[in-house]
């Protein structure tokens, strides 16, 4: 199965070399894709240098710091198109354990369509968080849930990794979130369409070089986001009942 893991960029000159190189180690047959936004601090230029002494690293440039969410499906849309069987997603400031992939790539071929890698599951943890990020972390989490109906319990972590199917039925041009509320609309629009989801306990520290990309801008997104989720969900629901009830 052809595996490919996106790891979208922005200034992680001092990352970068070591995340691929980790991941790229986690497990045979692995591809990644870089998806940098125009970093003023060379990561767009050492990602080049990897791809050009690796045929297994891919490279997208974008003009500019345009979001975490149109990254991804940037990337999503460029592993489908290489052939990708499982797509990963993660960060590239070791916030996310590249020895944890064998683990979701384990659980999908168990039979999970996404496996999500969860903080927030017996085995999960955040150990170098302070109290206020937990509290904002999982009072987000806990908000969606109930919002949206599901029993995923960490529906804003951003390690996970997706079937071929999953991606190939979500509309990926209709996905318009570009902070943490992306991860929430792409697990919703992944469990509306019938897909399988699956948490995999992960320990999440705090990033090794560099600064959060946390903001309050992004908190509120998520805040917006997700009752906009929850309505167009009831819209083509009422929609196809309608459709139902004119075609006995």
């Amino acid at each position: 199965m052809q595996t490919y893991v996106v790891i979208p960029t922005y200034n992680e000159i001092e990352n970068l070399e070591n995340i691929v190189a980790a991941v790229l180690a986690a497990s045979p047959g692995i591809n990644v894709i870089i998806v940098d936004d125009g970093s003023p601090d060379g990561t767009g230029e050492a990602a080049d240098h990897l791809a050009a002494a690796d045929e297994r690293v891919k490279v997208i440039h974008r003009s500019g710091k345009l979001g975490l969410g149109t990254a991804y499906i940037c990337g999503f849309k460029r592993a489908l198109a290489e052939g990708a069987d499982y797509i990963c997603e993660m960060d590239a400031d070791f916030s996310h354990n590249p020895s944890y992939v064998p683990s979701l790539l384990s659980a999908v071929d168990d039979g999970a369509d996404v496996a999500i890698g969860s903080r927030y599951v017996p085995g999960g943890g955040t150990p170098d968080w302070s109290l206020s990020r937990r509290i904002i972390s999982q009072g987000g989490s806990l908000y969606a849930r109930i919002v949206l109906g599901m029993s995923v319990k960490d529906l804003t972590g951003g390690f996970k990794c997706f079937r071929r199917q999953v991606l190939e039925a979500i509309d990926l041009d209709s996905v318009h979130s570009n902070g943490y509320s992306f991860q929430i609309e792409m697990n919703y629009k992944s469990a509306s369409k019938g897909f399988r989801l699956v948490e995999v306990p992960i320990v999440f520290p705090d990033r090794r070089v560099g600064k959060s990309k946390m903001s309050k801008r992004i908190v509120t997104e998520a805040m917006v986001v997700v009752p906009r989720l929850r309505l167009e969900r009831l819209r083509e629901q009422y929609a196809a009942l309608r459709r139902d009830n004119k075609n006995p």
